[in-house]
């Protein structure tokens, strides 16, 4: 992976941030470069970042508060009672995604934020391969990362947020700003998004009781 990947800041989940954090979890976080953004949007917030890639630290400990390089997939730490942890791009690299969400939420403040994205394997350069041709091919990046473990719909991305005991509020359709995708979507009076749509991003809390199924107020990015 490049500088470029470990670097991105996920600027596009700024709609459906809180209006205040304390103590921010970013799971996955790179370089910090969220982090860092993030530190400038909630001053005086703690950070806490989990990544795999130990050849990140240098990075991270100039910008993250606390830095645990970790195995996803084993043993995790206890990053106490965050009021917003992200999961951006990483629980589709996982054996267990479902139970890293789970253990890593399980003690969130009242009130917290969780917010997950995950590429759509529903979208059309799948779909069309494996319709026309009955196959498709692993690549460096995007959709068929060939590091992705799991993939995703719409729909099992969200029974798998829900066996991890969370409720998702609000989601994101994103990655179909371009010129076709945008004309094919007003085309079809937007039905059809689920298809054009690369990734979902996804706002989500612990409520007291069983987990519900609310409508999710949807937007773009």
């Amino acid at each position: 992976m490049t500088v470029e990947y470990f670097g991105r800041i996920r600027s596009d989940i700024e709609p459906l941030l809180p209006r205040k954090a304390i103590n921010i979890v970013d799971v996955g976080c790179g370089m910090g470069a969220t982090i860092g953004w993030l530190k400038s949007r909630y001053p005086g917030a703690r950070t806490t970042g989990l990544e795999g890639n130990g050849e990140l630290r240098v990075h991270l400990e100039t910008t993250v508060d606390q830095v645990h390089i970790v195995d996803l997939n084993g043993a995790l730490p206890d990053c106490g009672s965050p009021d917003l942890i992200l999961f951006l791009d990483v629980l589709e690299h996982l054996i267990e995604p479902a139970r890293v969400l789970s253990t890593l939420t399980a003690n969130l403040s009242p009130d917290a934020t969780v917010i997950i994205s995950l590429p759509n394997v529903a979208h059309l350069t799948v779909s069309l391969p494996l319709l026309m041709k009955g196959r498709f091919d692993y690549t460096e990046s995007g959709i068929l990362d060939r590091t992705h473990l799991r993939f995703f719909t719409r729909e099992s991305a969200l029974q798998m947020i829900g066996s991890a005991g969370l409720t998702v509020e609000a989601g994101l359709e994103a990655g179909f700003g371009g010129p076709l995708s945008s004309l094919f979507d007003k085309l079809t009076l937007g039905r059809l998004r689920d298809r054009i749509s690369k990734q979902y991003i996804f706002a989500a809390r612990r409520l007291p009781g069983p987990v519900a199924t609310p409508p999710i107020r949807w937007g773009t990015a």
